[in-house]
């Protein structure tokens, strides 16, 4: 049979060659073969190979998210050939029971939030606390990642109120202010701080502190490096906020080296590993904190797509201006151009992130994690849509993770 006619092989063609390194141009055309011969043939195909297409012709199978693909696939189960009816039962109270254990931790987490947002008075900061969860969530939902998760989702709270501290509300000199309490660290900088902003410094030490007496003694170390990662996103939020305010438009690659740590995910990857268990080692948080090959890949997925989002949809009024615009600006482009040169670079950090399973196979399971937030990002920023920013496009997805167990 040619693979032409064979819909299961060329899905799988199309799928693994997703899972390409940088120098195979070979499997882009693979990609783009298989992406032409499976559309043309999606009307004659029958379930469940049928919505396998549908759903990897949108993202590819190496880029979705386990636990959000495996209601999908516990409904499809029962229609392959292999199919046995103890495993299907297994899947389904496997997913029930964990489910529960998040929904109990969601209601502990939403008490947190809610309580952070009233007692910060940040009213202009976006209230995302059930998203803030889920975000974690699709990087670590195993049972035995409970404290890591929980630390992960108040970092994301935490930094999304500072990113809308600087994006939405603050002048140049409060941001500096801000940023230089970051840096220093101490109480003893609360007096720089503008009054509206004193509760949210003190409840991000406080917060600190509290992942600091989570962990055990000879784990304690690693709260220093999530400081930092922290310290360092801050460090860029002020760098672009001088951008803006001096409306100055850095170069391509400027902006670049910034913007890749300002979109956060570096900062959150050294803060997932924060909870782990013994593979979260020392060698592991160097790693992560020097933002190479996949986190730093990570980055740019999260930053280009991100600002073609935004490019789409429209920024926030204290944006600096994108990545998007700052090559349109320095290679005097069309947006056509410079969107596509964009997605170029998200499938070569896609290349990055598979290349480092092989260079870095000491630490491949930390690298197994990063690409799932990279994974997490390709879902938030689907489409060009900020599924953040305007959350009610989650909402479903949500509720299928935590409110609908599975029948049985």
């Amino acid at each position: 049979m040619y693979i032409t006619n064979d819909p299961r092989g060329l899905l799988s063609l199309y799928n693994a060659s997703y899972l390409s390194l940088p120098g195979e141009p070979e499997l882009d055309e693979a990609i783009a073969f298989a992406r032409h011969h499976l559309e043309s043939m999606r009307g004659s195909l029958m379930y469940p190979l049928s919505e396998q297409v549908r759903r990897n012709l949108v993202i590819p199978l190496p880029r979705t998210l386990n636990r959000i693909d495996a209601s999908h696939y516990i409904a499809e189960y029962k229609h392959e050939q292999e199919y046995n009816p103890s495993v299907l039962e297994l899947a389904k109270l496997d997913f029930n029971l964990l489910q529960r254990l998040h929904q109990l931790e969601l209601k502990a987490f939403s008490r947190w939030g809610n309580d952070l947002y009233e007692e910060v008075g940040l009213s202009y900061s976006r209230n995302r606390i059930v998203e803030c969860y889920f975000w974690s969530y699709t990087e670590l939902y195993e049972r035995h990642y409970g404290v890591a998760r929980i630390i992960l989702a108040k970092l994301f709270v935490l930094a999304s109120m500072l990113d809308d501290t600087f994006d939405m509300h603050a002048t140049l000199e409060e941001g500096q202010k801000l940023n230089e309490a970051i840096q220093r660290w101490d109480e003893s900088a609360i007096p720089l701080l503008p009054e509206y902003l004193k509760k949210y410094f003190i409840r991000m030490m406080n917060t600190f502190r509290e992942f600091n007496d989570e962990l055990k003694q000879d784990h304690k170390y690693r709260v220093a490096y999530c400081r930092k990662a922290f310290q360092t996103l801050c460090g860029c939020y002020q760098q672009e906020s001088e951008w803006f305010h001096s409306s100055y438009i850095p170069t391509f690659e400027d902006h670049v080296k910034c913007s890749i740590i300002s979109a956060g995910t570096p900062m959150l990857f050294v803060g997932s590993l924060v909870g782990m268990g013994e593979e979260a080692t020392k060698e592991a948080f160097e790693w992560a904190i020097g933002c190479t090959d996949a986190v730093k890949a990570c980055g740019e997925v999260t930053r280009f797509m991100d600002d073609l989002a935004s490019f789409k949809h429209g920024k926030n009024k204290l944006d600096v201006a994108s990545s998007v615009e700052s090559y349109i600006n320095q290679y005097h482009v069309t947006d056509e151009v410079a969107i596509a040169t964009l997605e170029n670079l998200v499938e070569n950090a896609w290349k990055t992130t598979n290349q480092a399973r092989f260079d870095r196979r000491a630490l491949l399971p930390l690298v197994n994690r990063v690409a799932s937030i990279t994974k997490s990002m390709t879902l938030l920023f689907h489409d060009r849509m900020d599924l953040y920013t305007f959350s009610r496009g989650n909402k479903d997805r949500i509720h299928q993770q935590f409110v609908q167990p599975i029948p049985l």
